[in-house]
This record gives C-alpha cells, structure tokens and sequence, in this order.
C-alpha cells in the first residue's frame, strides 16, 4: 500500500512516499481504506522526534482519518464492509479501572493513533472496531477526517473538565489552531461569550465567523489588560490553553477570583514562569485535559455529523503532497485543519 512514513525523526524532507505491506486485522480490529486523513500539530512533534517517544521505523503518522471499511475482524459486530466511518484516535486497554469506568483517555496504556502506533497517512489503516465512529453516506470524508481529534480534545477540555456554563466568558488563545477553532465552535454552543486571540487580524475575522464575540491582536495589543478593560476588571471564567510558556502567565492573569484555566498543550514550551501568588490569592484552578472518552468523542462527534459543529478546513493537499502540508502548518499562517486526501 501507498503511505506516508518517515524513517528517521527530523526535518519535512524526512518525510517519504514509499511501498508499505497493508495492516493484517486482528479479531477485533477493522480496516479502513483511507479517504483522508488531518494534519495536527502532534504530527510535527513526531517528526521532529522526542527522547521519550520511541518508534519502530518505519513510522506511518495521521491522527484522524476518514474513509470505508474493507475488512472486518471475526469478533466485530454492528459494521459492515462498505461502510463509510471515521476513527477515534484514543486508544485504551478497554480492561483497566479507568476503562470500565468511562475514563478510556486515562487508561496506563492510553494511546494515540499516529503517535505511538502506526497512524491514517496511508492508503489502509488498522483501528479496533470500538473506535470506529460509522458517518452519514454522503459526508464529506475531508469534514469527517478534520474533526476528530480537535473536537473531542475541545469538548472534554470545555465541557467536561472545565464546565463550561451559559453566560460564561471564556478565552481561547491563538485562534487559527484547529483545537482553537473547536474551542470557538464549543463555547458558543454551550452559551458562553467567547474571546479569542491572534497575531492575525485576518484570521480574528475569520475567528468571528465561527462564533468568537471579542478579538485580540496580541502583537497589537497587551491581551491580559484588554480582557480586563473588556470584561470590566473581572477577567474571564475560563482560559483555553494550549501554548504553553509564552502565554502561561497572562493567562493565569487573564482569570477571575475562582476561575479556571484548562491545559491542553505547551506547543511553546512546558516549562512556563510561574507566581503561585496569583493562584492561592484568586483561588484558580488549574485542570489537566487530554483527550476524550469514547462517550465525550461520540457525544460531540453527533453535534459535527448533524451540522451543529463544523470543522474549518484551511486547505486540500493530496497525500503525495505531504511535505508541503507539513510545511503549511509549520508556517503557522493556517486557520483551522490541513487535509490530505488519499
């Protein structure tokens, strides 16, 4: 089968078109003929490689993946070869106290479908059957293939960790990010009044588009003391965050007295400036999100198939086009999920 794969960890021209064996199913398990498959930022940090991330290469990449399944395990049941679907990318033991209790994305095994086994950049993926999400005949794969992974990581982070409730403000932090324009998407259909920040008015206009009621240019302006001035010295409920070290301190600043800050990510870095003042004196919490469960992933994954939810596709490349996908979100100029179709 044709994939994408990488040999080595480095630089864009690591990755390679190549001849790979197509994935034997297991009992459990069915196969997909990809479709299409979404880039995230995930993707660079495997290629670039990390000392804790250890590999057989080759590596095929993708978290997200849409397409029709062409074979099914023996042991697989209410699926049907033909069918289209999309994937789940959280992959759990289905055995331990947090699996049976609903909490597969904090299983000791937890996985992620891309990073630490072989991923949906290829013309065949192989996923257990409960981690296939069956979509309408007729929807797009490339909707069906950008919403997973930032959608369920959105929706656990606002709704089930933070709690987000109608009335609430909350401040989604670099707007052009896929989790971002999830985040966005999320807030509003819960009823909070949502801020959002860039370095791009452009891409604050589009960030308005979707839903976010007040914009932030943070080269242009100092974004905790604007949210203050907009939120009348308050600050606001909730800060979405997944930078990191650049922007860990205005957002612990950016809250109210009891509000709460979610952490999805550190793309800038893990170790940011800390004043413990600001967290003990204004009583802030601070919550962990990684992930989804399979309910949280099907919960949202219904509001994205009815139209409720909409993944933004910045832009189409055809997988033989990789390396310029992979340049394109590494450029950062993206505002919302880079496709490849396969």
């Amino acid at each position: 089968m044709k994939a994408l794969a990488i040999y080595e960890h480095g630089g864009i021209d690591k990755l390679q078109i190549v001849d790979l064996p197509k994935p034997v199913i297991g009992p459990d398990d069915v196969l997909i003929a990809v479709k299409a498959t979404a880039l995230n930022r995930l993707d660079l940090f495997v290629r670039n490689g990390s000392p804790a991330l250890k590999l057989p290469m080759p590596h095929i990449p993708g978290s997200d993946g849409a397409g029709i399944i062409a074979e099914i395990g023996a042991n697989v049941r209410g699926l049907q070869v033909g069918q289209p679907v999309t994937i789940n990318p959280g992959l759990s033991c289905g055995r331990c106290d947090f699996c049976l209790a609903g909490e597969q994305s904090l299983c000791g095994e937890f996985k992620i479908l891309g990073e630490h086994v072989t991923g949906a950049a290829a013309e065949f993926v192989c996923v257990p059957a409960v981690n296939v999400l069956p979509i309408p005949n007729g929807f797009s794969f490339e909707l069906a293939a950008a919403a997973p992974l930032v959608f369920l990581t959105a929706w656990r982070a606002l709704i089930s960790r933070a709690r987000l409730r109608a009335g609430e403000d909350v401040l989604v932090i670099g707007a052009g990010a896929g989790t971002a324009t999830a985040a966005i998407q999320i807030a509003k259909y819960a009823g909070a009044r949502v801020f959002a920040t860039s370095s791009s008015d452009e891409k604050l206009q589009m960030a308005k588009e979707i839903g976010a009621d007040e914009l932030i240019n943070y080269k242009t302006q100092e974004w905790d003391r604007e949210l203050f001035v907009q939120t009348g010295k308050r600050g606001v409920d909730v800060v979405f965050e997944s930078v990191g070290a650049a922007t860990w301190l205005k957002s612990i600043r950016s809250l109210k007295r009891g509000g709460r800050v979610v952490v999805i990510g550190a793309t800038t870095g893990p170790h940011p400036q800390e004043e413990l003042a600001y967290i003990f004196w204004k009583q802030i919490d601070i919550l962990g999100s990684t992930m989804s469960s399979q309910s949280e992933f099907r919960d949202v994954m219904k509001l994205v198939l009815s139209g409720k939810l909409k993944p933004v596709i910045d832009s189409v490349f055809p997988l033989e086009r990789a390396r310029d996908a992979h340049a394109r979100l590494e450029s950062g100029e993206q505002f919302g999920k880079i496709v490849m179709t396969v």
